[in-house]
This record gives structure tokens, C-alpha cells and sequence, in this order.
């Protein structure tokens, strides 16, 4: 289950990790490329809440099995793209694969260890899997990268699922809790209302979050979750009983959920173009500095279960969240020229901070249902979180772009660069164009300067989400492990 969660986080750091190259050899556009990840991202967390579903009516193991097959065949696809579109037609068959193999995975473990305290530490163990697919990513493309083309990158994939295959094959029981009638209007109602968030979430930061497609999106995803939450309250085998919301606890589960991968993945996203784009660092150097955060993440995920036995949930899940917020403001603070030697620190604290938070936060969901729920459940939460994943990855982006393109006329006029290559510069960053060339010295460190204003912007916006969303865990989250 753990080598499950890990290749489908393997698969984010490694697709944003080869990116750069992706774009200079298939000669992608700026409005395309950031489909290339968000494709695997869409489809995730569109699916996740009905692949949940799908698990608990024909079996958990089954399904999880099939999501492997998709992640393989996902890679394989991406592996072999002769074009942009078959890169995005792959991310979209992995997508897939990772929306049933993480509510499931959860699942099965969620029911085997009945045991509240014991299923906790299961789980945060479970959570931790994930930051070791984070941490090998960038390690695995920077490596693969410096000797061979992209397509190597995704062979990772199709190696570490062939082993997961073959452990849950011969190492799991299946698990199949319900079999009553499936949901078919709650899972096409549910799958939509999602998708059409996300849909809407991407496209908005790069047309605008009011332009008419956008705000299409915005109708449909209202009216699908309206119609949703009627069809669920009149089910009498609901895919999500929406009465569990009426527990401020689990709502605010949610949200911190949502929150703990809405900071985990936009700041690493944000630090690893800060390394490759401001500071000119290699895939496989950004990913040395990176290992610092994610295994700090693992280290102290591992460790949160027992951790959680003495204090509750509120202590962990209210302290990582406070720690990230300090560690995101502090990060701010870094500059081009700033030495790693003078920020691993704060990369190890936002790492220990978000091992606190993201873990617990999934172990606080199963236990606030009873075993038989562990499924819905896991699904709610896995929807959250890639949901969060999500935002943070187009708001924190979308605000970096943003503030990058405002700030390059001041960077340049600074370091006295004339017309028009000044004009032509601020043209060729605001459409992402990347040059063969070159670039002279001043030009250089204003867009690096620019950049990083940017990646400051987001990483403050981060801290005060992180610093609100401490004071609801404080306030509505039930510290112990629920007893059914």
C-alpha cells in the first residue's frame, strides 16, 4: 500500500522536474506545457471520491491492483510520446491510475487495523510513503536527465509498479465491506462537480478566473455539487453520506487536509524553480536541496502515529501548521545569491511542519467515522487533499507568474537595461517563451530577481493560509481517536 502512495507522488516531482527539457525538445507552448502535469492532477482528483466507491462495491484490492496497471501503462504511454499531446494522453491514463490506487490503499488499511490508536500510526506511516515519492522524483529525473533523454524519467514508474504489482498480488487480501447497489448518479454527479473545479482552477491561471470558459466551469461545478448533495441525502447506499459534514471535526479535517497539500506541493513546486529558473541549478541539484525538505517530511511522518497517541490530534496538526507559516515567511526571505548553507534549515522545518500536518490529517479522517466508512472516508479526504494540491499548484503559480511579470520593468530599469531589448525581454517572459540564446549577465539576474519576488509573493500567501487554517484546527478538531 505504502509503495502504492509512493509512486503516485513519485510521479508529480518527476513530471515537474523534466518539464524544462520536456518543452525544449517537443517545442511546447507556454498555455500547453502546464498541462502536462496538471493532466495527471486533473484527472486524480476528479476521480478519487468515485474510485472509492468503486473499491468498496468490487473490492479494494481489485481496484487498487487496476490502478497500478493504469499507472504502468500511464508511464509507459508518456515514455514513448512522440508528441506533446500523447505526454498529456499518458498523464491522464496515470491520473487515473493514482485516483484508484489512493482512497484504496487508505482503505485497506483503515479496515484491516481496526484499532483507532493502531490504525493512526498505520496511516501516518502510510502518509509518509508519499514524501518518499516527492524526495526520489527530482532524484530520479535529475539523474536520468544528466544521461539520458526525458522519456527515461518515466521508466521509474513502470519498474517500481511492476514490484507493487507483484507484493499486493501475493501479500493482500481482498476487501470488499459492501455490496450494495452502486451509486451511479452520486459518482457521475461527484466526478463532475470536481473535475469541472479543477478544470477551472488550471484554465483560470492562465486565462483568467472570469474569462467565459472559466466561469463555465464555475456554473457547472456549483450546479453538479447542488445536485450532488440532494442526490446523496435521498440515497439509501450514498457514494459520500454528507451527513458526516455536519461534524465540525470532519469538515475541518477537510480543510486541513485540503491546506496541508495546498502548501506541501505549491512550495516545493515553488523552490524547485526558484533553484532551476532563478538560481540556474541543475534537476539533480535541485533535487539534493530538495531531499532536505522531503526527508524531513518522512522522518517526522513516520513518527507522528506515535506521537498522536499521547497528545490527540489538535497539538500536531495545529504546531505543523504554525511551524509552516514560520518557515514560509522566513523562505520569503531568500534571494538569488542566498547559499543553501543559509536556508536548509527552514527547508528541514517546513518539511518536519508539513510531516505534522499531512499525515495526521489523513489518520484524523479515518478516525472520525467507524470501520465501515473507512472508505468514503478515504476518499473525502484523498479528494481534499488533491484538491489542495491543485490550488496550491495554480494559485501559488498563477500568483508567482503574475508577480514576476509586474516586477521585471523595475528589475530591468535597475540593472540599466535599454530599449527595445527591455520591451522584447518583458514580452518574452510574459508569453514564456524560452530562448536558444544566451542571455547577457544584467538581463539574467532581473528576470532571476523578478522571479524571485514571485516565488516570495507565494510563499508568504502560503504562511497566512497556513496561520488561519491553525486556528480552526485548534478550534473544531476532535484531538482523540474517535472509539465506534
Amino acid at each position: 500500500m505504502c509503495l502504492g502512495a509512493m509512486i503516485t507522488f513519485l510521479q508529480i516531482t518527476a513530471t515537474v522536474s523534466a518539464l524544462t527539457t520536456i518543452q525544449q525538445d517537443l517545442r511546447v507552448d507556454p498555455t500547453t506545457l502546464v498541462w502536462i502535469p496538471s493532466a495527471y492532477t486533473l484527472m486524480v482528483a476528479s476521480v478519487v471520491l468515485s474510485a472509492a466507491t468503486l473499491g468498496s462495491r468490487y473490492g479494494r484490492k481489485r481496484m487498487f491492483g487496476a490502478g497500478v496497471v493504469a499507472m504502468i501503462i500511464g508511464a509507459a504511454v508518456v515514455a514513448g510520446a512522440p508528441t506533446v499531446a500523447w505526454v498529456i494522453v499518458g498523464q491522464l491514463v496515470a491520473g487515473l491510475g493514482g485516483a484508484l490506487i489512493l482512497p484504496n490503499s487508505l482503505a485497506i488499511l483503515g479496515a484491516t487495523f481496526t484499532d483507532p490508536h493502531r490504525r493512526t500510526e498505520v496511516i501516518t506511516a502510510w502518509s509518509a510513503a508519499s514524501g518518499i515519492g516527492l524526495a526520489i522524483g527530482p532524484l530520479i529525473a535529475g539523474f536520468l536527465l544528466r544521461h539520458h533523454q526525458w522519456h527515461s524519467v518515466y521508466l521509474s514508474t513502470i519498474a517500481l509498479g511492476l514490484v507493487t504489482l507483484v507484493v499486493a498480488v501475493v501479500g493482500v487480501a481482498e476487501s470488499r465491506p459492501s455490496a450494495a447497489r452502486l451509486d451511479v448518479p452520486g459518482l457521475l454527479l461527484g466526478t463532475v462537480a470536481i473535475a469541472a473545479a479543477v478544470y477551472a482552477l488550471i484554465q483560470g491561471g492562465k486565462t483568467g478566473y472570469t474569462s467565459p470558459v472559466v466561469s463555465t466551469a464555475w456554473v457547472v461545478a456549483v450546479v453538479a455539487l447542488v445536485m450532488f448533495v440532494l442526490v446523496e441525502l435521498r440515497a439509501s447506499a450514498p457514494m459520500l453520506d454528507v451527513r458526516l459534514f455536519r461534524s465540525a471535526s470532519f469538515s475541518a479535517v477537510m480543510v486541513v487536509g485540503a491546506v496541508s497539500l495546498f502548501g506541501f506541493t505549491g512550495v516545493a513546486i515553488l523552490l524547485v524553480l526558484f533553484h532551476e529558473r532563478a538560481q540556474a541549478l541543475s534537476p539533480l541539484d535541485t533535487g539534493w536541496r530538495m531531499l532536505v525538505l522531503f526527508g524531513a517530511y518522512v522522518l517526522v511522518a513516520f513518527n507522528a502515529g506515535r506521537a498522536i497517541r499521547r497528545t490527540g490530534f489538535k497539538a500536531p496538526l495545529t504546531l505543523g501548521l504554525v511551524l509552516g507559516a514560520v518557515a514560509s515567511f522566513a523562505l520569503a526571505n531568500q534571494g538569488p545569491t542566498t547559499s543553501f548553507g543559509d536556508r536548509w534549515a527552514l527547508f528541514a522545518l517546513f518539511g518536519a511542519a508539513a510531516g505534522l500536518v499531512v499525515a495526521p490529517a489523513t489518520a484524523a479522517a479515518l478516525a472520525s467515522v467507524a470501520p465501515a466508512q473507512a472508505g468514503m472516508a478515504s476518499g473525502a479526504v484523498n479528494a481534499a487533499r488533491q484538491v489542495g494540491s491543485v490550488l496550491g499548484s495554480s494559485v501559488l503559480g498563477t500568483l508567482l507568474t503574475t508577480t514576476m511579470v509586474a516586477d521585471l520593468p523595475d528589475r530591468l530599469a535597475a540593472h540599466q537595461i535599454g530599449e527595445p531589448t527591455r520591451t522584447a525581454v518583458q514580452a518574452a517572459v510574459a508569453s514564456g517563451a524560452n530562448g536558444a540564446q544566451p542571455l547577457p549577465d544584467p538581463v539574467r539576474a532581473a528576470i532571476a530577481e523578478a522571479l524571485t519576488s514571485g516565488v516570495q509573493a507565494g510563499l508568504r500567501v502560503n504562511g497566512v493560509v497556513f496561520l488561519v487554517t491553525a486556528v480552526l484546527a485548534l478550534t473544531l478538531i476532535r484531538n482523540r481517536p474517535h472509539q465506534h
